[in-house]
């Protein structure tokens, strides 16, 4: 057990290190790679040119374009809400201006800057490149230190963090009215408990299990009880899911962080927008637009710089300008435009300074009259927020989040409420060193197992799978406590209605060889490759693997879905490593169906999901499929029907890929992988 203060080194030397190693990873990548190469991954746009468009969500905005007009911009990792660097010619200059990307197209990509953007930015040659959010590590290590020197209610929070002081078992409270009458008998446990808890509570959800839920019922149970609450969550994607809930119910909220972050529909309940209508922010503009209006008039003046000012200080330039007299060679006419200029710059502080009281006061209001403030963890920690306190925190995702990201908002509350799951996988951690030093282990997976059910409730109905979906890793992952919906324990892709043409499953399937593995009554089905070449390989310069031979049968089985009656919608292809994704992605052009890494497919669902193992070497080598977690969470994104497609005869040399295989083969459908046979009416 660490003290505060041994605590607080530890964690900002943890943060420091993860920030060092994103900056690095980002110069290594700019400094190895050439301009080129970097657009081809998709982590840089060259060639471009910027046009200004004014201003809008939040700031400065500056649309870019390629130089050759009218052409489209490559496949990129850039999307709405990253950072990005824009430079003229050296990408690894200290002052090159960074904004958030706001909108993109398949032509252009339009970046917001807080301040006006410098003037090199409206001309051609210009290079944009994602770059690092400096500010969330800045916000993390503040964090940290804040809650070190923590006193009262926040001391009582921080004792439990560091482990010197035990939680006080949670009692149920008495809910007079439930708002969502549907929840099921452990979700309604686990809202009692957390409504009833006095400083932490954690709500444990298992896949399907509505985690998300639970945890809206304890925001409204909250409100209900006069509490002001704070709803925050990893990612946007997680805080509007919440926003989204409770603007259904018509319960007063506001987002607050960059409204290019929010989903466009949800955009409305930004604090950006909301503030609009606001009589004091209305005053904020017309302060802000008379100042510029000085500031027009001041560009026509001449400006008090060094050839013209001559060492005189501001008083002299006015008190000559008084008496109608020049100095040091300067022209009474110069010197009286430097008196006015130096008037209107004091006007335009002024009206600067009122406008900012104006904007502060609005946005304070807004805050005020929402019973609920939604944000990322990150954004917590902004200035907007100020000095705000709130009487509870509900934080989802939580085994999403590092323990200092998690401390950014929990530094404004008096009570904490976690919704995740740690049986899947924790957030990403770039820092080796970091990462074995404890970054890695959230605040969620060390509290649930330091206290267990004194604080904890597991939610134990699962909405999503069929019950041979679920089975292997419910009683792997969470012994065995997780039960179907009645509405879900049986579903299958037969209760689904086919698109296109019309007939049998047959008839639409023409490669024979896939009516095994697509079958619709089937929900679990092992595809072996153990007994053809189907070697793993890692491409020349690459760290990650991937499978040709694999890959082709996925799309092909992919394929075979969609003429099966599938909407692409309703499909998802998934693998662990990247290079895999790629290379089944191209494999599968241009069907629009969902492929990502097990990791980027997190907290997301299909009616069908098919998962590429990857791995087949004489080694038995699985690399990081070894963590269980990215097993549960390939095993559990399948509604209606999973295809697991993979080399048993090297995976299961693992005791839990075994023990999978030996359970689809006693529960589900194991086969060989199969020749192409395709029927004559095919």
């Amino acid at each position: 057990m660490l003290n505060a203060s041994e605590y607080a080194h530890r964690f900002e030397r943890l943060v420091e290190l993860e920030r060092e190693e994103e900056m690095a990873r980002h110069e290594r990548e700019i400094r190895r790679l050439s301009g080129r190469e970097r657009e081809r991954r998709g982590r840089a746009l060259l060639r471009m040119r910027g046009r200004d468009r004014g201003e809008g969500l939040g700031g400065q905005m500056v649309k870019f374009l390629k130089e050759e007009r009218g052409r489209p911009l490559p496949e990129t990792e850039l999307s709405v809400g990253d950072l990005v660097m824009v430079s003229k010619q050296d990408p690894l200059r200290d002052d090159n201006p960074t904004g958030t990307v706001a909108r993109h197209t398949n032509y252009s990509v339009t970046v917001v800057f807080d301040g006006r953007p410098p003037g090199f930015l409206f001309g051609d040659g210009l290079r944009l490149d994602l770059y690092v959010n400096d500010i969330t590590f800045q916000r993390m290590k503040e964090a940290v230190s804040t809650l070190a020197s923590a006193d009262g209610r926040r001391r009582e929070i921080r004792d439990l963090v560091t482990g010197a002081a035990e939680p006080e078992p949670a009692a149920a409270a008495e809910i007079p009215e439930w708002r969502n009458e549907e929840l099921d008998g452990s979700q309604r446990r686990a809202v009692r408990r957390a409504v009833g808890a006095d400083r932490v509570h954690l709500i444990h959800g298992p896949p399907g299990t509505g985690k998300t839920t639970t945890a809206v019922e304890v925001i409204r149970q909250h409100v209900d009880r006069g509490d002001s609450v704070l709803a925050t969550a990893a990612s946007n994607v997680a805080v509007d899911n919440m926003l989204e809930f409770l603007a259904r119910e018509g319960v007063p909220c506001v987002r607050v962080g960059h409204p290019a972050r929010v989903t466009p529909l949800l955009r409305g309940l930004t604090l950006d927008r909301v503030v609009e209508d606001h009589p004091d922010f209305q005053r904020y503009e017309e302060l802000r637009e008379q100042a510029f209006e000085l500031k027009d008039r001041q560009d026509d003046l001449t400006h008090p710089s060094g050839r013209h000012r001559r060492g005189m200080s501001d008083d002299r330039i006015r008190s000559l300008a008084e008496e109608g007299r020049g100095a040091r060679g300067v022209s009474p006419e110069r010197i009286r435009e430097m008196a006015r200029w130096l008037t209107l710059r004091e006007r335009m502080d002024e009206l600067f300074e009122e406008a900012e009281r104006h904007r502060e006061r609005a946005v304070d209001d807004v805050l005020d009259a929402a019973d609920v403030v939604l944000t990322t963890n990150s954004t917590a920690g902004s200035e907007v927020l100020g000095d705000a306190r709130f009487d509870v925190l509900v934080l989802d995702e939580a085994t999403q989040a590092t323990e200092p990201s998690c401390l950014i908002p929990m530094v404004r509350a008096d009570k904490v409420v976690m919704a995740g799951d740690h049986r899947q996988l924790p957030p990403t951690i770039l820092s080796r060193e970091a990462e074995e030093e404890g970054l890695g282990r959230t605040l969620f997976e060390k509290w649930a197992e330091r206290h267990g059910d004194r604080i904890t409730d597991l939610l134990t109905v699962q909405y999503r799978m069929h019950r041979r979906i679920m089975d292997f890793s419910g009683d792997r992952f969470y012994g065995g406590r997780l039960e179907p919906a009645d509405e879900v324990a049986a579903h299958t892709l037969a209760d689904l209605p086919a698109t296109g043409d019309e007939g049998s499953f047959e008839e639409r399937v023409a490669d024979e060889g896939l009516r095994p593995i697509l079958d619709p009554e089937e929900p679990v089905v092992f595809v072996s490759t153990a007994a053809v070449e189907a070697e793993e390989r890692s491409r020349e310069g690459s760290t990650s693997t991937e499978n040709v031979r694999e890959a082709e049968f996925v799309a092909r089985a992919a394929r075979g879905l969609l003429e099966a009656g599938l909407d692409p919608e309703q499909v998802a292809v998934i693998a662990p490593y990247a290079d895999q994704e790629k290379r089944i992605r191209r494999a599968l052009d241009p069907e629009a169906l969902e492929v990502k890494t097990v990791d980027g497919f997190q907290g997301r669902e299909k009616e069908a999901v098919l998962v590429s193992l990857t791995r087949s070497n004489r080694d038995n080598e699985i690399g990081f499929l070894a963590d269980r977690r990215r097993l549960n969470v390939a095993l559990t994104r399948a509604r209606r029907k999973l295809i697991v497609v993979g080399d048993d005869a090297t995976v299961t040399a693992d005791p839990v890929f075994r023990g999978f295989v030996e359970y689809v083969q006693e529960r589900g459908r194991y086969t060989l992988l199969p020749e192409r046979r395709v029927t004559a009416s095919g």
